[in-house]
């Protein structure tokens, strides 16, 4: 069973974890970390302290009105893909601990392509 790193827990909502294999379990947003505990297993975990996220990527869609994902970049230790029943919501409370300036709205499917057909052009 894991230790949680937060004094004092802001959100906690019903998530999902698209890290290696598939899995259901809460989020924590929390005074000193973002953290996410798997329902089945206690030893699954994710706890990510505020001072090692680099950024923060949004999957939007419906020109805001929709959030299907987000991803948190870390400093050190790659990524970490998640989804929750109100993805703006957790956001919204993640904002109060990490600036504006790293919350960014990801690449669309199509914005993705283009750029590959760019590169393959200039080469």
């Amino acid at each position: 069973m894991a230790q949680s790193m937060n004094t004092k827990v802001d959100l906690t909502i019903d998530a999902t974890s698209y890290f290696g294999v598939l899995s259901y379990g809460k989020v924590m947003v929390g005074d000193k970390a973002f953290e996410y505990y798997n329902d089945r297993n206690v030893n699954d975990y994710i706890q990510i302290p505020w001072t090692e996220v680099d950024y923060i990527a949004a999957s939007v869609i419906l020109k805001g009105k929709w959030i299907s994902r987000f991803a948190i970049f870390t400093k050190n230790n790659g990524n970490y893909s998640f989804s929750s029943k109100d993805n703006k919501k957790l956001l919204r409370a993640v904002n109060k601990y990490i600036p504006s300036e790293k919350l960014v709205k990801s690449d669309s499917f199509f914005q993705v392509i283009s750029r590959s057909f760019k590169r393959i052009i200039n080469k």
